[in-house]
């Protein structure tokens, strides 16, 4: 981490839900695993990785799998887990940022909506839940476990946000609901900008290439 970057997004399902769905159904049902609508199974090779490399020490208390299990019960989301790097620790990653998104009608925003602006403005809902990386276990069955637990967390919590329009609650707490509105000027100048970076760079490639023929 030599250029003392703070997060890391990592996408544990691999892809897109309705391209992934019927895969994970079926490696579930094999594999005696819940069989899951809302999110697909995560694949936990690339968190494997992470940890090892920049994940907390491991002598320092990391929870084993039996440890974790006891530990928690409350529910969880994501769709995207950002793992942050606390580069005042040694380089290490310290929390994992569990992040779940319910959009609209479950149907989720796709390229072409974003670039041609052909769907109406919507409401995309984002849950976060925070955790202490030592809470992973260090072992990779421990690990993959935890996160498993994770998304079929998020099943449960979207399965309840479509039916109720709400995440649930975790048990006393109260949840802070903050609305972010996104700029359409912004989008545009980020639109016009993209156009006339492609634009500049086929002049110069064009330019190049006559050049050398």
């Amino acid at each position: 981490m030599p250029l003392g970057r703070q997060f890391m997004v990592l996408f544990p399902e691999g892809g897109f839900l309705h391209k992934r769905r019927e895969v994970s159904q079926r490696f579930a049902e094999k594999n005696n695993l819940p069989k899951l609508e809302y999110v697909s199974l995560p694949r936990a090779g690339a968190m494997k990785v992470i940890m090892e490399e920049i994940g907390p020490s491991r002598d320092e208390g990391a929870s084993t799998s039996k440890e974790n299990s006891k530990k928690d019960n409350n529910f969880n989301q994501n769709n995207l887990n950002n793992i942050i790097v606390d580069t005042k620790s040694g380089d290490s990653i310290e929390w994992i940022l569990d992040v779940t998104i319910a959009y609209p009608d479950r149907i989720p925003l796709h390229l072409q909506d974003i670039v041609c602006g052909t769907r109406p403005p919507c409401a995309i809902n984002l849950h976060y839940r925070l955790y202490p990386s030592n809470e992973v276990p260090a072992d990779t069955e421990g690990m993959t476990q935890w996160l498993y637990d994770r998304f079929i967390e998020k099943d449960k919590m979207l399965e309840e946000f479509y039916r109720t329009g709400q995440f649930p609650a975790r048990g006393n707490n109260s949840q802070i609901v903050r609305q972010v509105r996104q700029d359409n000027l912004r989008y545009l100048i980020l639109h016009l900008f993209f156009i006339a970076s492609t634009f500049l760079q086929y002049n110069m490639w064009r330019e190049f290439w006559s050049y050398l023929w």
